[in-house]
């Protein structure tokens, strides 16, 4: 993944910081708050001496280099003097972690938290914040995950029928309404893409581009302008299927007399019972509800972390980089 995406989810994570937040450096554990976030760096204040300090972009850049050259893990001793900062800012970034214990930095496959930061912190106003989207494709999410989780999804053929169809058709209708949402996306986006080079999120990249569509003129005037350049109608006269259909209607030749068929059997969804859709999803946000026991605390949990996938899959956060060039 180029720098330039790690550099705009950190300045994301950065801005996404309670006020309080506090960080420490790994080593010799020196307080800072991240009092500024920039296009190009991210200014620090000691919370003790007051001083300030920027951090510059290249220099997080280089520090990210550091660490996949020595495969991922890197020891914290070998940073250069008052580079603590740069390690601990980039461990805000969900795929770095700095161990103090082990006294690393390393470039993880899934997403961390920092251990380096103390008081409030983005989650804990975000999780108050959130709120259920009125989305079609979010309900169905919710409900084809939830399916997901509750069979093997490595293990079809040993699915039941009704359980195969209920994914079936939660699959269809997460595919068009996961369609429709894009689109939606999509329209804004182009509004605010103003050139054709790649504008990077947290997980990927768009560009402005153009499609370029061809629709022939009216047949009379086709004809005339080829004909004006030597090029005789019949060469590129062709068979209409439209009138060739008309004319199996007048007739009492059968299709295969002029089509060759191909015939395939193919599964189509016939029809969608909102009713227990909406009541079983319903039966999952209940269970959010439940008592402070402690499978209930294990289900709001399991139910949180559907939701934080959903988010994923069908949210694009364009950040700060958008509105940049």
């Amino acid at each position: 993944m180029p720098f330039g995406t790690s550099w705009h989810t950190l300045l994301d994570e950065c801005d996404a910081l309670d006020d309080e937040a506090t960080l420490v450096t790994p080593l010799t554990e020196t307080e800072f708050r991240i009092t500024d976030v920039q296009e190009h760096r991210i200014v620090i204040t000691e919370t003790k001496a007051g001083d300030k300090e920027p951090l510059k972009r290249d220099q997080f850049a280089t520090l990210a280099d550091r660490i996949s050259d020595a495969s991922g893990t890197f020891q914290l001793q070998r940073l250069p003097p008052d580079a603590e900062p740069y390690a601990a800012v980039l461990s805000l970034h969900p795929r770095y972690e700095c161990d103090t214990r082990a006294e690393t930095l390393t470039e993880t496959d899934e997403p961390t938290t920092s251990q380096l930061i103390t008081g409030a912190t983005p989650s804990s106003d975000g999780d108050q914040d959130r709120t259920e989207p009125d989305l079609d494709v979010y309900a169905d999410m919710l409900l084809l995950i939830d399916t997901l989780e509750r069979h093997d999804p490595a293990a079809f053929d040993e699915w039941e029928t009704p359980v195969l169809i209920n994914l079936y058709t939660l699959l269809s209708d997460v595919q068009r309404n996961a369609g429709d949402l894009r689109t939606e996306v999509r329209e804004i986006l182009l509004d605010r893409l103003h050139h054709d080079q790649p504008v990077h999120g947290q997980y990927g990249s768009v560009q402005r581009t153009t499609r370029r569509n061809r629709s022939l003129k009216d047949d009379d005037k086709v004809l005339r302008v080829l004909e004006e350049e030597g090029i005789a109608r019949e060469r590129v006269m062709a068979v209409d299927r439209e009138k060739v259909d008309e004319a199996l209607d007048v007739t009492e030749l059968s299709d295969s007399a002029v089509y060759e068929i191909d015939e395939r059997e193919y599964v189509r969804k016939a029809d969608v019972d909102e009713e227990t859709k909406q009541s079983r999803l319903q039966g999952l946000k209940d269970q959010l509800a439940l008592s402070d026991e402690p499978e209930a605390e294990d289900l709001r949990e399991e139910v949180d972390e559907l939701e934080q996938r959903i988010e994923q899959l069908t949210e694009f956060s364009p950040g700060t980089e958008i509105g940049t060039s």
